[in-house]
């Protein structure tokens, strides 16, 4: 005869119902994840090693630091020269919605900002191609503002034309988590603050952002992996040498078939991401320790 104490132990037909329902709840989600991800990522980390006659080789990354090293040294220049370009737009976007004293020009400031999160990366890169051409409107704009003579124009298309796409396109992706982060602050050490005559800059740079660093952080990471797997904008904005490393693989791809070179590629950018995102692991796993 069972016990009370094992009757309240022993699972009953309603925790396996909830435990069956959770797992058909993520079953989708978790099919999604291994039938595009998992397996494509398995599959090219074969590609990568196997070599013509089935055997393992390591001539593929051999070969892929032989002819592309420059263009992933320049990859990583470029991504990371946007990431803290991103960073320091949103951080000043973000703090002045927080902290600013115009209401009207907050309400503009927020209407404003958000309209790149919903445009894709092939349209932003199309709109760049046009905006900063030698003929394009920004430098229409200058010449007729007199801030250069029309024979000084000249195209931005470029690595600053990518730097300029990435930030545009990532920067309100970043503010947004950012200033959602700093509303959900207590108000009190801010105003504190400025009762004692701090300066907006000195809050938001010694108050505000200690407060919301790690949501920074994962915005800026998240940012980070992204540019890393953009094709369309280098593509159209700076195709030639050096290029990012996307732009090679597609090229390995579609003009010799090589895909275990571009498998190669695909392992070395999964590397640069991974760096990423042991960076911001060791932070968080710092956090949560220094939390406990």
């Amino acid at each position: 005869m069972a016990t009370l104490a094992d009757t309240a132990i022993a699972p009953g037909p309603s925790s396996n119902r909830g435990r069956w329902t959770g797992i058909a709840l993520i079953l989708p989600a978790l099919v999604v994840v291994g039938l595009f991800f998992v397996i494509p990522l398995f599959l090219s980390a074969i590609g990568a090693f196997r070599a013509a006659d089935g055997g393992f080789t390591l001539a593929h990354f051999e070969k892929s630091l032989e002819l592309y090293t420059r263009d992933l040294v320049f990859t990583v220049a470029i991504v990371a020269l946007s990431t803290l370009l991103i960073a320091l737009v949103a951080i000043a976007i973000a703090g002045y919605l927080t902290l600013g004293e115009n209401p009207r020009a907050v309400a503009i400031l927020r209407w404003l900002y958000r309209w790149p999160l919903f445009i894709p990366f092939v349209v932003a890169g199309q709109v760049m191609r046009t905006f900063l051409a030698k003929n394009g409107m920004l430098n229409h704009v200058l010449i007729g503002g007199g801030l250069i003579d029309p024979i000084s124009a000249e195209s931005m298309l470029d690595w600053r034309g990518i730097v300029i796409a990435f930030v545009w396109k990532q920067a309100p992706f970043v503010t947004l988590l950012l200033a959602g982060a700093m509303a959900a602050m207590h108000r009190e050490h801010i105003e504190a603050a400025r009762n004692l005559g701090a300066p907006r800059w000195r809050v938001l740079v010694e108050i505000v952002l200690p407060q919301v660093r790690g949501t920074l952080l994962v915005g800026l990471v998240l940012s980070f992996v992204t540019m890393l797997s953009v094709l369309s904008v280098p593509l159209m904005i700076n195709p030639n040498s050096p290029t990012m490393i996307t732009v090679d693989v597609a090229y390995r791809i579609n003009t010799f078939a090589d895909y275990a070179v571009a498998n190669a590629l695909c392992l070395l950018s999964l590397l640069l991401a991974a760096f990423g995102a042991a960076f911001y692991l060791r932070h968080a796993v710092r956090r949560a320790e220094t939390a406990a």
